[in-house]
């Protein structure tokens, strides 16, 4: 019988990264409808209840992202334990632990940061009738910080130990929760009371808190997740690997903040140009996000598969597997980019009727922001993508240099030049949104790209494939 032909490496590993990335990806975007569905049912409460939503979730989405960051270390670690096969269960398991560690004693400290909005947002110049809805709001939505946290680390823990599906799954019924929860609190119905606004901050709580029961659920009901008894013990302390994780987290949540805080000042800068602007920016940036989520979701798969080779020491699989992330990563960006050029009000449809001479106004400023978004999709994705194989050879510091320059000193600082001092207004503020990606992403693909030089790759290989590393994680 004649022997199949033996598969090319690059192809192999673009196969691999596809099975991680896609439900990586799907995950994120089922995410993104999460969030959604709070933005389809404020937006039915009046322009003012989402103007005041939108700047409650900027600062929110901050926290988030670093709490996500420092956390957000146990991927690379977890992967470069499980690629040099060495006590692994042990070692996993103490990332493991650690990280919820930090996600809840970090949370607790986002928490309080959130019970001083309503200062924050009067300190920026907001309106004070729209900051004191999103200070009250934001209080409420503060109580879903922590079980967020923890169930991000619960969905990196099941990655990548390859089980993504289960963060899909998962996030699947948080759509329904958060969607149930929203039509019986925000208008009262099923005979609960009708909260308004606040009433969708306390179904974002409920959403995250069932989300983690559903992480813990499935951990405990699959044989390979449950042998690692990642909730064992979970109070004894393992410092190094905190100091470790610190180390490498603490950047990594410096270049998730300062990207954050990019859009998320740009929404403090859409509340000084306009309400009307402010409202048109917040649906046009959750298309943005949506579209993001793919290649965010790649880079997610590109830390774990880059870890797997870096802890095996495998210099050409480690090349291999970034390079693979981002040519997956700048397909779908081109398709994304398309889209959004030739269909921006079908997608716009999707959140707002289009055809209601009321929204015209809004209407017309999504789509001058639409047309930006589009230009900037190819730089976003690559840079999410570069920073996350950089992640995976566990190099953190300079990228979070490379964000706080590229997106606050060339980004943040045009969108303030553009659209405070110029007539461009908002579409000014977006430019300096792409000004900021593109310059992030040139910084980091080259670093990527000069990985050897600057020392980020292991010394010496070891004799370990990456099929025996598959087989650890089937």
């Amino acid at each position: 019988m004649q022997e199949s032909a033996p598969v090319h490496p690059f192809r192999a590993e673009l196969s691999a990264t596809l099975r991680l990335a896609g439900p990586l990806a799907l995950a994120n975007m089922l995410q993104m409808a999460v969030f959604a569905v709070d933005v389809i049912f404020v937006a039915r409460l009046g322009q003012e209840s989402l103007a005041a939503s939108s700047l409650a979730v900027a600062i929110v989405a901050v926290l988030m992202m670093g709490l996500n960051g420092v956390t957000g270390a146990v991927a690379p670690l977890i992967a470069a334990e499980i690629g040099r096969r060495r006590n692994s269960v042990r070692e996993v398991r103490r990332s493991a632990r650690m990280a919820l560690w930090l996600a809840v004693i970090i949370g607790v400290a986002a928490v309080a940061v959130c019970f001083t909005g309503e200062a924050i947002m009067l300190a920026t110049g907001q309106d004070p009738r729209v900051a004191e809805i999103s200070g009250g709001f934001i209080r409420v939505l503060s109580l879903a910080l922590v079980p967020m946290a923890v169930a991000n680390v619960l969905r990196t823990f099941v990655s990548a130990l390859g089980r993504p599906v289960f963060a899909t799954m998962i996030t699947a019924l948080a759509i329904a929760v958060n969607a149930l929860g929203n039509y019986a609190l925000v208008f009262g119905n099923l005979g609960m009371p009708a909260l308004g606004l606040n009433g969708s901050a306390v179904a974002s709580t409920i959403t995250a808190c069932v989300t983690v029961l559903a992480y813990v659920l499935a951990i405990q009901s699959d044989r390979a997740l449950r042998r690692f008894h990642v909730f064992g013990r979970w109070w004894r302390p393992e410092w190094s690997r905190l100091r470790q994780m610190l180390a490498l987290g603490l950047p990594i949540a410096a270049t998730l903040i300062a990207e954050g805080g990019l859009f998320s000042g740009a929404a403090f800068l859409m509340g000084r140009v306009g309400e009307a602007e402010l409202a048109a920016h917040t649906v046009a940036l959750q298309i943005a996000a949506f579209a993001f989520q793919v290649p965010f979701g790649i880079g997610q798969a590109a830390t774990i598969r880059v870890g797997y080779h870096f802890g095996a020491a495998d210099k050409a699989a480690i090349g291999r597997a970034g390079w693979a992330a981002i040519a997956i990563g700048m397909a779908f960006v081109c398709l994304s980019a398309l889209a959004m050029l030739v269909f921006p009000r079908t997608i716009l449809s999707a959140y707002i009727d289009v055809s209601a001479p009321a929204n015209a106004g809004l209407v017309a400023l999504a789509l001058q922001y639409l047309f930006v978004a589009a230009v900037f999709q190819l730089t976003d994705g690559l840079q999410a993508i570069a920073a996350g194989v950089l992640r995976g050879v566990q190099d953190t510091r300079v990228p979070a240099v490379i964000a706080i320059v590229g997106y606050w000193l060339a980004g943040f600082a045009t969108s303030v030049a553009l659209g405070l001092f110029t007539p461009l207004r908002g579409v000014g503020v977006w430019i300096g949104l792409a000004v900021g990606l593109t310059v992030a992403a040139a910084l980091l693909l080259a670093r990527w790209h000069w990985r050897g030089r600057f020392g980020l790759l292991p010394q010496a290989p070891r004799p370990v494939s990456a099929p025996v590393i598959h087989a650890v994680i089937a």
